[in-house]
């Protein structure tokens, strides 16, 4: 499969995050001259190798209500979302975005607000993470969790017309993200019950 700039970028340059917190002050050292951020930075500043990551980022932007309320945001989180899992799925070790995806940008300010608000809960369940029920993380945990969000990347579209459910998807890819950075079984638990809960919700409004 051919190969693009985007995975031939060193990404040794910077060190993986390997927490919440770790991931919002890798963001909020981008310096946006222009006012916008684009994706493409984002991906750079936290590494476009490891799924965890990624699927945090999908999580957090996803999460916070001053930025998954930007319209299109949660589509596009949801496309963003889809390509990583599908790739891993089928086995590929880096990840291929197209260009117009990592071009998109979003307002710097509103971002950094978003990033703001959330501080405070991202430094309380940092301090919970720890290596428990491992089996979870390992390889088929991962392709399991990998298939549950590209359930969840499918269900947010009609999301954005449902009040807050969007939010609860951030949530469970929030989880997903965290468990396999800390190996924390316990959150893809928890990720896999939420997941139910999101496709729950968009199920009873659309039926």
């Amino acid at each position: 499969m051919p190969t693009s700039r985007n995975e031939d970028r060193d990404d040794s340059r910077q060190e993986e995050p390997h927490n919440i917190v770790e991931l919002m002050q890798a963001i909020e050292s981008i310096e946006t001259p222009s006012g916008r951020i684009r994706f493409d930075e984002v991906l750079d500043a936290i590494g476009r190798r490891a799924f965890g990551p990624l699927l945090l980022l999908a999580g957090l932007v996803t999460l916070a209500p001053i930025i998954s309320g930007i319209p299109g945001v949660p589509t596009l989180m949801a496309l963003f979302t889809l390509l990583v899992c599908v790739q891993l799925l089928i086995g590929r070790r880096t990840f291929w975005l197209p260009r117009w995806l990592c071009n998109r940008t979003l307002p710097s300010d509103k971002v950094h607000k978003g990033l703001k608000w959330m501080y405070r809960p991202a430094e309380w369940v940092d301090r919970l993470l720890h290596p428990r029920i491992t089996f979870m993380t390992g390889n088929l945990g991962m392709q399991l969790s990998a298939l549950a969000c590209v359930i969840i990347a499918l269900a947010m579209p009609p999301m954005e017309f449902i009040p807050f459910s969007v939010n609860i998807a951030g949530v469970a890819l929030t989880l997903f993200g965290l468990s396999f950075m800390a190996r924390d079984g316990l959150l893809a638990i928890l990720a896999f019950a939420i997941t139910g809960l999101s496709l729950a919700v968009v199920l009873i409004n659309f039926l």
